[in-house]
């Protein structure tokens, strides 16, 4: 199993928390139906695994472990949503036996993993036939911002040296439709989807967080016990956002690549 590189620190859970299923899984939405058995692999927080819940008849929430899955537990019990289930599972070998689901999602998953194809066969494998595998991964090289910035460029170069360390894709997004096919599945359709950072209020979000972030999060340590950066140059990145958020002609897009998977 990769390590998590993000980790599961306030600042993450920040952003995490923020997602739902109208801004991170639009693609899939006009194909649910309210009979839908859907299974939800690494829920993280549960806001979107909630959303898509009152879509659906029934859910089962995955995490890697107990105190993951304790975060997916604790959102559905705020918003009293009850067709949940709760598994701990290695997406690699879901212990589920064949053709469970109509519909399998993966949210910012592969890009974590150690082997993106093997996994996707498993979603598959999971699916009935004529269901759905629905999976939805950034590309952290198709990350564009303005104004231009030494600091967030070196953020980024640090975030996917960090991220391949680990054993995972930063750069997943591109690659999904590649990874589908080497998983033998056929019927896929690729798309491709953004996040838009510009509003006063959204900067100050997105860049207060990830100021935070660099600053205490998995990778900080991360950065710091393996050379890669050093605590001043965590710092000047942590600057670098927070004089990003104050731009009045700031803007952040984040690129995402999408698959819907006709098993």
């Amino acid at each position: 199993m990769t390590p998590y590189t993000h980790g599961h620190a306030d600042a993450v859970l920040r952003s995490h928390r923020r997602r739902t299923a109208e801004d991170s899984a639009a693609y899939l939405l006009p194909h649910l139906r309210a009979s839908d058995r859907l299974l939800d692999v690494g829920a993280g927080p549960g806001t979107i695994t909630a959303d898509l819940a009152g879509l659906v008849a029934e859910v089962v929430a995955t995490e890697i472990g107990e105190d993951e899955l304790a975060l997916t537990r604790a959102t559905a019990a705020e918003r009293g949503v009850t067709n949940i289930a709760f598994r701990v599972a290695d997406v690699h070998a879901l212990d589920v036996p064949d053709a469970s689901f109509d519909v399998v999602h993966a949210h910012q998953v592969l890009q974590h993993v150690a082997d993106p194809v093997q996994a996707l066969r498993e979603l598959a494998r999971v699916t009935k036939p004529g269901g759905i595998v629905a999976v939805r991964d950034s590309d952290y090289g198709g990350f564009r911002w303005w104004p231009e910035s030494d600091a967030l460029d070196r953020w980024r170069e640090l975030y996917q040296d960090a991220a391949r360390a680990n054993g995972g894709a930063p750069d997943a997004g591109r690659r999904l439709l590649g990874w589908a096919r080497a998983a033998g599945l056929k019927d896929v359709v690729a798309t491709s989807s953004t996040w838009c950072w510009a509003s006063p209020e959204d900067r100050a979000w997105w860049g207060g967080m990830w100021a935070d972030r660099i600053l205490g999060s998995a990778i900080t340590r991360q950065l710091l016990d393996t050379g890669a950066a050093t605590g001043d140059d965590l710092e000047r990145i942590s600057a670098g956002w927070r004089a990003w958020a104050g731009e009045d002609d700031g803007w952040f897009s984040i690129l995402h690549g999408e698959i819907l998977c006709r098993v």
